[in-house]
């Protein structure tokens, strides 16, 4: 297990109500969270320590992306906007209002120079960070529902939509590649090696897909997936897949032979017997999670307000402190 997050190292206290969304930045030096407290935050998870926290929402916020080169912070929410920020003054320097409904996911492209968004609206927009204009350069309205998730690549854009489907853009090529996987997709992301696809749905099960041919390569399951977008990922080393679940626990499968190999259990005994999380809404829901992109440690959310981190045992601090 020496390669998998076994151990609690730290818990993140700041936010009020439930976080619904926690992301490393490019390197895992620093993370993003963002959720019900109308507010995003910036942390140093390996030092325990809050960095900064960002206002400008008038609702939740329900995702938050940092800039390659650290410099902006742009966010998502349930207010219908897209709100860029400053990193080290914190100042909103763009409030962009062109969804019709709330927005439920945002990516930066590895350039930053564009920002693309997806929305309860049934449409992904694209938007040109160096214009000032207030229409997108771009609007893929090909989804029938809301789209939930999406990721980007240096020449690929992945969504997943309420309406069943993974739709791959490739810009190169003009094209829309389409594959209905007949559940609700909440969650897609590229594995590390950018071969395959995997996919989030609301019947309990993960999806590994081919991404050239959308071939079903493998399926998960043991964990609860209903209800609620939950996030999943791969880990560091294309080696596990990982999801969490709408019972608290976090869930680990060998990507390969497709068997459950580890879980965490993201709230303890204590919290999930406390009126705060046995009442309130989305109860013990592993919303969020984030893997280290070159090490063994994962981030971790939920309905409580906590930001947890996790580590493997050989896990060291030093790892990360030269690098920006």
């Amino acid at each position: 297990m020496k390669d998998l997050p076994t151990q609690l190292a730290a818990e993140l206290s700041g936010h009020q109500g439930p976080v619904r969304a926690v992301r490393f930045n490019k390197n895992g030096n620093y993370c993003l969270t963002c959720g019900s407290d109308k507010t995003v935050k910036l942390w140093n998870p390996h030092r325990q320590l809050l960095i900064k926290s960002y206002a400008g929402h008038g609702m939740e916020v329900l995702d938050a992306d940092a800039s390659h080169d650290n410099n902006r912070i742009a966010s998502a929410g349930a207010d219908k906007i897209v709100q860029l920020v400053d990193v080290g003054t914190g100042q909103v320097v763009r409030k962009i209002r062109g969804h019709l409904a709330r927005v439920n996911c945002v990516k930066f492209n590895e350039e930053s120079t564009m920002l693309l968004s997806g929305s309860y609206d049934a449409t992904v927009k694209a938007w040109d960070l160096r214009s000032r204009a207030t229409e997108p350069v771009q609007v893929m309205d090909e989804a029938k529902d809301s789209v939930p998730s999406l990721q980007l690549s240096r020449h690929e854009i992945l969504t997943g939509s309420v309406d069943s489907c993974i739709r791959r853009y490739d810009i190169r090529m003009g094209l829309v590649l389409v594959d209905n996987v007949k559940q609700p997709v909440t969650c897609v992301s590229f594995s590390r090696d950018g071969h395959c696809v995997l996919a989030s749905t609301l019947d309990n099960k993960l999806l590994l897909l081919d991404k050239d041919n959308g071939d079903l390569l493998n399926s998960y399951e043991g964990h609860v997936s209903s209800s609620y977008k939950l996030d999943s990922c791969v880990s560091h080393t294309d080696a596990y897949v990982v999801s969490g679940s709408e019972d608290g626990r976090i869930c680990f499968w060998d990507l390969v032979e497709g068997n459950h190999v580890h879980q965490l259990q993201h709230f303890s005994h204590k919290e999930k017997s406390s009126k705060k999380i046995a009442s309130g809404e989305g109860g013990a829901v592993v919303y969020s999670l984030s893997y280290h992109p070159r090490h063994p440690c994962l981030l971790s959310v939920g309905a409580q307000g906590t930001v947890k981190v996790w580590k493997g045992p050989e896990w060291n601090n030093e790892d990360d402190d030269d690098e920006t």
